[in-house]
This record gives C-alpha cells, sequence and structure tokens, in this order.
C-alpha cells in the first residue's frame, strides 16, 4: 500500500509536536495501540528531526512523516532522518518538485484556485487545506472540488472528535490532520493511555463515517 492510501486508510493523521526525543517512541506506540499508524512529526521543535529518526528506527507499524515544512533543507533533513511524506503549510513548488524527482509523497497547503492549480500542474491529487476553519472548511473544500476533479483535501484546522465524522463522510476528503488526539500536555505528561484513548475513538469514528 503507497503512503497516500495509508492517510486515507487512517482518516485521521495527528499531527504530533514534541519538545523531547524521549517521548517519541511512546507517542508512536500509543497510537498504534488506539489503531492510528500514521503520524506527522511537525517541524515546529528543535527535537522534530531527532523524532523522526527515532519512530522510524524504532517503530516498524507506524508510517512517520513531518510536518510544517517550509523550505528545501528542512524537507531534506526529514526525508533523511526517515520521515516517508511530507507536509507543509503553504505551496513551494521547489520542496514539491524535489519530492516528486525522489518519491516522496508531499501534500501542500492550497487553499485558493491559484495554488491547486499549482499543485495539479505538478501532477498532485492531494492537498492540505490549512487552516481549515478559517478558510471556509467543508463548504469551501465542496465548492473548489468541483472544478478540481479528482482532488482531495486533508483538512487541518478546527478539526476535532465533534465534527469529524461531518469531515471525513465527504467525498472530496482524503483524510483530516489534527492534534487533539494527542494533545501536548498529555505527551509531556505521559499520559500514554489517554492518547491511546483518544486515537481509538477519532479512529472508530472516522472508519464508521466512511
Amino acid at each position: 500500500m503507497d503512503v497516500l492510501n495509508r492517510l486515507a486508510n487512517a482518516g485521521v493523521v495527528p499531527v504530533v509536536v514534541l519538545d523531547e526525543v524521549k517521548d517519541a517512541v511512546p507517542t508512536a506506540n500509543a497510537m498504534v495501540a488506539g489503531g492510528i499508524d500514521v503520524m506527522e512529526i511537525t517541524f515546529r521543535t528543535a527535537a522534530a528531526p531527532e523524532c523522526i529518526k527515532a519512530v522510524a528506527e524504532n517503530c516498524p507499524d507506524m508510517l512517520v512523516g513531518a510536518g510544517t515544512i517550509l523550505n528545501l533543507d528542512q524537507c531534506k533533513l526529514a526525508v533523511e532522518m526517515g520521515a516517508k511524506f511530507i507536509v507543509s503549510p503553504g505551496f513551494d513548488a521547489t520542496v514539491v518538485g524535489w519530492c516528486i524527482e525522489n518519491g516522496i509523497a508531499v501534500t501542500p497547503g492550497c487553499v485558493t484556485p491559484t495554488e491547486i492549480t499549482a499543485a495539479v500542474n505538478m501532477g498532485l491529487k492531494v492537498v492540505k487545506f490549512f487552516p481549515a476553519n478559517v478558510y471556509g472548511g467543508l463548504n469551501a473544500m465542496k465548492n473548489l472540488s468541483a472544478p478540481f476533479v479528482g482532488v482531495k483535501f486533508m483538512p487541518t484546522g478546527g478539526v476535532n472528535a465533534q465534527n469529524l465524522s461531518e469531515y471525513v463522510s465527504a467525498p472530496f476528503i482524503h483524510a483530516v490532520g489534527g492534534s487533539w488526539v494527542c494533545p501536548k500536555a498529555d505527551i509531556k505528561a505521559g499520559n500514554w493511555e489517554k492518547i491511546t484513548a483518544l486515537c481509538k475513538e477519532a479512529h472508530d469514528l472516522a472508519v464508521a463515517s466512511k
């Protein structure tokens, strides 16, 4: 199964903020125990590259990717550390082009027709939609999906347990991203059972809504 299919099957792609490398593997294991086998470790912290490496080397059941990738140097470092997919908040043709050339799945942030056109013209079929709650949510994506036939969205921002079913059931949604299944405070406190429970709830909801 290819990477984009893994993301679609998961339904929910947790956006994970890790401040310490020691928390990376326990967080990944807690998610897998809850039925979610993909995670996006965001490059918002200095620990992110080593966290990706730790998960890639120690959690064979987890598909780990890198998020908040803003430039090519970050992208190359993430892949070097073991990231299997790249997520960026905006569209950068250099990053997208490098990923395509190197066979790395990439979902750049695209919320306007111009950005989506740029992504489609580079061969992409799945784009991130961020922040979804600011740029019109499901209604915006529904309208954008009409001219961009075959394009699917991965919304992040404002997606949670309360509206997850509504998002996942829409035919133009590939998967959703969010941090509610792995709150930063619970990672820091080592509340692995709570993270497992949140992941299980989200996974079950996503599967039932497809």
